[in-house]
């Protein structure tokens, strides 16, 4: 049975041949201190010593690696070659290198993505210094392209596993939502979906303080802040920003519940309107998706939605790739604005999973946001588990 790791080894060496680049080339030390973005994609462990994890247009894969750790790189069966060093890792990495003979190589550093720059300065030094006096250091090249896609392109085998976290979070929300009450505080509906991820055995899939994010009525910070002692009352919209890590890969969801007042039979008219502003802007910019689109495209449809209606910009992206992290890629579904670098102009393809999710907040309300995790296929993007399309009532 193939692996993951064997998966996304074999994926790169098409993306390399389809970028018409060489090699790449992955250089690591100590992994368990701060390891290389990519190593769980590639290799899926630590690693000690000095190592190069080398994937050729070939199709040839070496990993040159510490001797102790020579039978585990065998193991991952991603590798046609493992070669073993006790000294010194330069005559094994200057003579496979040579032997491949390279265009270019590319390696991990990137200016626009932190997930294609894993390859520490140290490191970058050391290299430069291995390959001193070679023709191969005129080669380097940065690896930013090619990662995007080898991280943002979802197998089918990765897409399930999203699949299934997002089917996880749906469960936990609904026991949320049956338990919640006004009265209790953030604090307290956020450690009952602590417990909750105990019951299905599932991880949070960001800082667990702050995963979920609880916001009741008009006075609580939304973002990545923890829930507070602030107490749910009638009249509250309570917002929701909750994903968990089950196999190694996340969801990313967010919701909204308004608790009626006694004489109310239905949410007032300024929170149904807030709430059908943002439906549609999830509904229209997943319906505008397709592969060749630019990240900022699908933010424009969606942010236009939310101003169109009279409500302010929200002032983050409407989305974000989604995968072994919450966020997960390199390209946004964000606007031109200089934090995000070029990401925004990065295409749209299939296989990419991402996010979306607009917000407003209701002037003595509160706060709605939805986030929904959705896939890019060949001719548009689906929903990967059902959106909110109705307002949550206590």
């Amino acid at each position: 049975m193939t692996t993951l790791v064997q998966e996304k080894v074999q994926q790169a060496v098409q993306i390399l041949r389809e970028l018409k680049i060489d090699t790449w080339l992955t250089f690591v030390r100590e992994t368990s201190a701060g390891g290389d973005p990519v190593l769980p994609l590639i290799y899926g462990q630590d690693l000690t010593w000095n190592s190069a994890l080398i994937i050729h247009a070939s199709g040839e894969t070496v990993a040159i690696v510490g001797r102790y750790e020579a039978e585990a790189a065998h193991r991952t069966g991603a590798y046609s070659r493992v070669i073993p060093y006790d000294q010194s890792i330069r005559p094994e990495l200057i003579e496979v290198l040579t032997q491949l003979d390279p265009k270019q190589i590319a390696i991990n550093y990137s200016v626009n993505d932190v997930h294609a720059d894993g390859l520490t300065y140290g490191m970058y030094q050391l290299l430069i210094k291995y390959l001193a006096g070679t023709y191969l250091q005129d080669r380097l090249v940065s690896a930013e392209g090619l990662i995007a896609k080898v991280r943002g392109r979802k197998t089918p085998n990765e897409v399930q596993l999203i699949r299934d976290a997002v089917e996880t979070t749906r469960m936990i929300y609904e026991n949320t939502f049956a338990f919640m009450q006004i009265g209790m505080t953030e604090k307290q509906v956020a450690e009952f979906m602590h417990s909750q991820l105990q019951v299905y055995g599932v991880d949070a899939a960001w800082e667990y303080d702050h995963c979920p994010a609880v916001n009741t009525g008009p006075e609580s910070n939304v973002g990545h802040a923890g829930p507070t002692d602030l107490r749910i009352e009638p009249g509250h919209l309570v917002h929701f920003d909750f994903g968990v890590r089950q196999n190694n890969y996340c969801s990313d969801i967010q919701r909204v519940v308004y608790f009626l007042r006694p004489e109310e039979i239905h949410p007032p008219a300024p929170i149904l309107q807030g709430f059908e502003t943002i439906v549609n802007a999830v509904q229209q910019a997943v319906a505008t998706i397709r592969p060749g689109m630019r990240g900022k495209d699908i933010d424009a449809v969606a942010r236009g939605v939310v101003t169109s209606a009279g409500y302010p910009e929200y002032l983050y992206a409407t989305g974000h790739h989604l995968g072994r992290t919450a966020h997960d890629g390199a390209g946004v579904l964000g606007p031109l604005w200089e934090r995000y670098g070029d990401t925004p102009n990065y295409f749209i393809e299939p296989g990419h999973v991402y996010t979306i999710e607009p917000g407003v907040a209701i002037p003595g309300f509160g706060y709605i946001g939805l986030e929904e995790d959705i896939l890019v296929t060949e001719d548009g993007a689906v929903f990967l588990g059902d959106p909110q399309t109705e307002i949550i009532t206590h």
